[in-house]
């Protein structure tokens, strides 16, 4: 079993990456990226410089694939910041990565990430997997076209498709990026390593939120769905919880203090809020959980997540 994924130099690339190694029948991961990623001990680690805007490099991933999973994407803030690196990236990219799929001939399985931005107002009060989508933004509307790619190649049977559409992931390690959902990971991450972090948005604004945890399983699980399980829609709003930024705060109160709370500085972003509040934050997932997929009790579990993560990762001595 031969394993591609692209984005692999991100944090859930890598997790995902130790998900496949663990099992016996994986002969190989390979781990595309637009930048260096850090070496592997594993002999069956394989890491690929590749820009898949250029369809070279999205035929050197594909190449024997038996599994892909299409992870790479220029992030919200900065599709919407810079239209041309969006289109190039999440749609030209896409497509390459497809053709190069189907040139190959072997029918992969190619999971594709997309995310709760491809919805937007007048949204109902419950979101379904049936809800039309409606993007705010450049990186949701992008994300929607992959999503009718994916599903059209697979129409044609040059890929088995999968489109897992991702809540916002919280807590993120590492630091800020150009995601306009970025602020969810903060407000938590930093305060908890003692630094001061920016809330962008109002307090009383709702999120779908999902642990790096559940996100990688899902992500796992959506590869190995039996074929056919997914009928004619290709696409499944994975699980996750709704909580208020008031909510995170208080539950952040709760584990880590006060004063860790009070290291949120408020300052709104207009061009943030306008995009993250376009988002819905209430999904009905029972054809979800009904596949297997799973999800998080509670934002406290996401938190003490993190910070076991972290414990887990700290250099000993």
């Amino acid at each position: 079993m031969r394993i591609a994924i692209t984005g692999g130099g991100g944090f859930l690339g890598g997790r995902l990456a130790g998900q496949f190694l663990a099992n016996g029948h994986v002969e190989r991961v390979l781990l595309a990226d637009v930048a260096d990623v850090a070496p592997s001990a594993d002999p069956r680690v394989v890491f690929l410089r590749a820009d898949l805007t250029d369809p070279a490099a999205a035929a050197a991933v594909a190449e024997g694939a038996d599994f892909i999973f299409h992870l790479a994407a220029v992030v919200s803030g900065q599709a919407e910041a810079d239209f041309d690196i969006g289109m190039r990236v999440n749609i030209d990219g896409t497509r390459n990565l497809l053709e190069a799929a189907r040139a190959g001939g072997r029918r992969p399985r190619f999971v594709f990430a997309s995310s709760l931005a491809v919805f937007g107002p007048p949204l109902p009060n419950v979101i379904t997997d049936d809800t039309a989508v409606r993007p705010q933004s450049s990186y949701g509307a992008q994300k929607a076209i992959g999503e009718l790619l994916v599903a059209d190649y697979s129409r044609k049977g040059f890929v088995d498709g999968r489109v897992a559409r991702l809540p916002t992931v919280c807590v993120r390690p590492g630091r800020p990026n150009a995601a306009a959902s970025s602020f969810v990971s903060g407000i938590i991450r930093e305060p908890l390593s003692g630094q001061e972090s920016v809330c962008p948005v109002g307090t009383a604004l709702e999120l779908w939120l999902s642990s790096p945890r559940a996100a990688v399983a899902n992500l796992a699980h959506a590869a190995w769905l039996v074929p056919g399980s997914l009928g004619e829609r290709r696409t499944v709003n994975l699980p996750g919880i709704t909580v208020t930024v008031a909510e995170m705060i208080s539950a952040l109160e709760r584990l880590a203090g006060p004063e860790a709370a009070g290291r949120i500085r408020f300052r709104e972003d207009p061009a943030i809020s306008r995009i993250v509040s376009s988002w819905p934050a209430r999904f009905d997932v029972g054809r979800a959980v009904g596949l297997g997929f799973v999800r998080d009790p509670g934002f406290e579990s996401l938190v003490r997540d993190f910070v076991a993560d972290q414990a887990a990762a700290r250099p000993l001595g």
